[in-house]
């Protein structure tokens, strides 16, 4: 016997045993196999399927994210300009509210000084007024201890009041 070639017998017996192995794995083996390699490559089928469908709901979430995105940055966007209006309207109306707040105060101010300088006016016209007559009754008195200086200053006094009464008319 030689080791490359083998005998008749022993091909004999290999070709019906595998023959054998082959009938009982054709009758009962294989349509297990197939069976679960059919089973298997409907569940990849479904898996895939299935895939797919999620990619094409992800796309669309993908594309709805987006343009929510989009939206909201428009609306974030007119939100800020608004605000900023609103900022400079509100600014605009303080500075003519204090603009005119201020007027007011220097009115009331103006006249109150104008009030109080009349009033001051007053009291030192009334001041010089005592003090002059005070001056003019010391005098008088020391100048009138006579009656001929008498006379000749109530003279003198009706002649200016004349003077002034001409001006005035």
């Amino acid at each position: 016997m030689s080791l490359v070639t083998p005998d008749s017998g022993l091909l004999f017996w290999m070709v019906i045993i595998f023959g054998l192995l082959f009938f009982l794995l054709a009758k009962f083996g294989f349509p297990i196999i197939t069976s679960m390699v059919e089973k298997r490559d409907s569940a990849i089928g479904k898996s895939l399927k299935d895939a797919k469908e999620v990619e094409a709901r992800m796309s669309a979430l993908v594309e709805e994210h987006s343009k929510m995105v989009e939206e909201a940055r428009k609306e974030q966007s007119a939100i800020m300009k608004e605000a900023i209006e609103a900022k400079k309207a509100l600014v605009e109306q303080a500075k003519v509210e204090a603009r005119e707040e201020a007027d007011k105060i220097l009115a009331d101010a103006r006249i109150r000084i104008a009030a109080e300088k009349e009033s001051a006016l007053r009291d030192v016209r009334r001041e010089v007024a005592l003090l002059s007559v005070s001056i003019a009754e010391k005098i008088l008195r020391k100048d009138l201890s006579s009656e001929e200086a008498g006379a000749e200053f109530i003279s003198k006094m009706i002649d200016e009041a004349a003077k002034t009464s001409d001006k005035l008319s």
